[in-house]
């Protein structure tokens, strides 16, 4: 079932598909290896400071993840 027009082409449906799946990972990863979950102040000035920066290093992390000049990890 899907909202989109009905001549959707199977491959943008499965693309489509797995994009809740990337979403659900980098959230996680956000979440617990960067740690938008350890925010304890008490101002939204301090909660808005944290989660902007725990958002640029997730960007960082994806475009390091998506160089191909950078080499793997071990």
């Amino acid at each position: 079932m899907s909202t989109l027009p009905a001549d959707t082409p199977l491959r943008e449906l499965v693309r489509i598909a797995k994009i809740r799946w990337r979403v659900e990972h980098d959230y996680r990863e956000l979440k617990d290896g960067l740690g938008l979950d350890h925010f304890e102040g008490r101002s939204y000035l301090g909660w808005h400071r944290h989660v902007t920066l725990a958002s640029l290093a997730q960007a960082f992390c994806t475009l390091l993840r998506l160089d191909p000049k950078v080499p793997a990890s071990a």
